[in-house]
């Protein structure tokens, strides 16, 4: 959670600037640096489309839904990890299809489910006996204890997400667009918005050892809606919502070392603060433009 209680020697406490130099030279901190730069870049890849298809609650939704997947896991004496990957990812799906079978809002669906999820996960605990793991890092996550497979893992969703998204980028935007005009074109929208799910709820399950179940959600949104302040050409977006992603990733494992802060909670806050700042100094731009207009 926290470089605290990694380090029980006062010596190698983070005080200065030359003690947080040589803190990168551990493993796990290396480790923490890379893993930090996938999932910015995957973050930010992935919250923009959804921040665009405003699918941010149903990215929300997974990342509650990840309880059970982890219990079941303990309960079945499987690797918690892959029973999270494989859940999430069937999760997703079911969701997405109750959503198009019913004439439900996609809102109330997403809130059942959560609801009911969360529940199932919360009752399943009590089931499990003995050794309950770190509870703190499920919720808020430890970027610091990701290990080399979690790594391989995240470079492999980015990688595919990559490939699926970039390569049909005019497909998927007309598709953001108007789902309709995309049908009639002949693009595969089911497909399309099959696989994207599919993806997003990979990512959510790998960044939720980073990052925790409760915040997973920001380290989608928060990037991709901070660059869409700056902009509104797509590919500037797109690209400006990785560059954050990965800065505040970073800047967030800065912080954390700095001030022995859990290391979840302190990249959310530096993607939020950024937020607050760039909504400010929007804010503050547009003012001035109103203010120019009218003196004129």
């Amino acid at each position: 959670m926290s470089l605290v209680p990694i380090y029980q020697d006062t010596s190698l406490a983070v005080t200065n600037y030359y003690d947080l130099i040589n803190l990168f030279q551990f493993p796990f901190m290396q480790r923490a640096i890379i893993g930090a730069v996938l999932m910015g870049i995957m973050g930010g890849l992935l919250g923009s489309f959804v921040t665009l298809r405003q699918l941010s609650f149903f990215s929300h939704a997974v990342g509650h839904a990840a309880l059970v997947g982890i219990v079941l896991g303990i309960l079945l004496n499987t690797n918690p990890r892959w029973m999270l990957l494989a859940f999430t990812m069937i999760f997703g799906v079911i969701v997405l299809y109750f959503i198009d079978k019913t004439d439900l809002a996609s809102d109330s669906i997403l809130s059942i489910v959560l609801s009911g999820s969360l529940a199932i996960g919360i009752i399943l605990t009590s089931f499990i006996q003995g050794y309950h793991g770190n509870l703190m890092g499920v919720l808020f996550g430890d970027i610091l204890a990701i290990d080399n497979t979690d790594l391989v893992l995240t470079l492999f969703i980015l990688f595919s997400s990559g490939i699926f998204l970039l390569s049909t980028l005019p497909q998927q935007i007309l598709l953001t667009l108007n789902s309709d005009v995309a049908k009639v074109q002949g693009i595969p929208v089911r497909l399309y918005r099959y696989g994207f799910v599919v993806l997003l709820s990979l990512s959510v399950a790998v960044a939720i050892k980073a990052v925790g179940i409760l915040l997973v959600n920001a380290f989608l949104v928060i990037p991709a809606s901070t660059a869409k302040l700056i902009t509104h050409h797509f590919s500037r977006f797109l690209l400006g919502a990785v560059i954050i992603g990965c800065l505040s990733s970073i800047t967030g494992i800065i912080v954390s070392g700095l001030f022995n802060l859990p290391s979840g909670p302190s990249i959310v806050l530096v993607q939020f603060l950024g937020f607050i700042t760039v909504f400010a100094g929007v804010k503050s731009g547009v003012q001035k433009i109103f203010a120019l207009f009218h003196r004129n």
